[in-house]
């Protein structure tokens, strides 16, 4: 009789298709390698959504516009294409060119000053000082605000009765003499805006540089100072390379938030008196919403947006070699 032989040693024959016992899954079905059904979503699904909302409220009426700036469109109604005309008569337009030139002084101003003052404060709170934080919140309460309500805020300091807003503070103290019609002379509007937005975003690049700051180590600076190195020797080739990639988006934002400003301009001055405060923004608002010219609006606005994408590239390649060398 034969003996009997244990389990194992008979090998267990596998059927296609059935799981075996130890829980593999046979290779092939039927001669053929078998397939795992497989339910997951495609992840570009899940962008489709965000790229239509995206196509219908950017895309489309960006492209729209680029047509529009070649149209005699009012707005309303139909349009016919006149080619280039809306641009030669912008280069024809005395107040448009004005406006870029006063446009240009803005951008300087605004990106000098508020990086300039953004950085003393930078400094200041980057210290010891029990009230660092609260001066942090305080410097940088102005930048959250709406532009418009900064505005409307300014234009009472701004008030020209002599016991009034900055004109009475200066007639407190004695400087009588200085007090002047901010926002109604033509030679003090622009730059009274100008002291109005650096003002309020002042803080927001002193946030910028301070995080810049506090991702310098503090080794080098320990080590700087053991070799003998002053505050300002320190500060200028220890903490001033090392703040190139805070300062790059420092100038980019204030270059493009100056070349581009509107809302502060508009609320306070509403480019006057006469055309002394008007900029690119409020000419093609203008042109659109006050005179009807869509078309000519639209050819104003390609410029700038143009003109600001240029000055972005040419900045932006020369700030990134400034970090690469610093």
């Amino acid at each position: 009789m034969p003996t009997g032989r244990n389990r194992d040693e008979h090998p267990q024959k596998t059927v296609p298709g059935v799981v075996t016992e130890a829980g593999d899954v046979p290779r092939t079905v039927r001669g053929r390698p078998a397939r795992r059904r497989d339910h997951t979503v495609p992840p570009w699904l899940f962008v489709v959504p965000a790229l239509v909302v995206y196509a219908v409220v950017v895309l489309y009426p960006s492209l729209a516009g680029v047509m529009y700036a070649f149209t005699d469109w009012s707005g309303i109604g139909g349009f016919s294409f006149t080619g280039t005309d809306n641009f030669r008569a912008l280069l024809d337009d005395g107040r448009a060119l004005e406006s870029v030139t006063n446009t240009l002084l803005l951008t300087v101003a605004v990106v000098v000053v508020q990086n300039g003052i953004g950085l003393l404060l930078a400094l200041g709170v980057h210290t010891n000082i029990k009230s660092r934080a609260v001066l942090r919140l305080i410097f940088f309460a102005p930048a959250v605000v709406s532009p418009v309500m900064v505005a409307i805020l300014w234009k009472y300091v701004y008030n020209p009765e002599n016991g009034a807003g900055l004109n009475g503070l200066l007639g407190a103290v004695g400087l009588g003499g200085l007090r002047q019609d901010w926002l109604g002379n033509p030679s003090l509007a622009l730059w009274s805006v100008a002291a109005m937005v650096v003002w309020q975003y002042a803080g927001y690049s002193m946030v910028v540089f301070l995080a810049g700051l506090q991702g310098v180590p503090a080794e080098l600076h320990e080590a700087a100072r053991i070799d003998g190195a002053g505050s300002w020797q320190r500060f200028r080739y220890v903490t001033w390379p090392l703040l190139a990639p805070a300062l790059t988006i420092n100038l980019m934002l204030s270059t493009i938030g100056g070349l581009k400003l509107f809302d502060q301009v508009y609320a306070a001055t509403n480019g006057g008196p006469g055309t002394s405060s008007e900029t690119l923004s409020t000419v093609l608002y203008k042109e659109a919403f006050v005179y009807g010219k869509f078309g000519y609006s639209t050819a104003v606005a390609l410029v700038l947006a143009l003109f600001v994408a240029a000055v972005s590239l040419v900045q932006l390649r020369y700030l990134r070699a400034r970090e690469v060398t610093a």
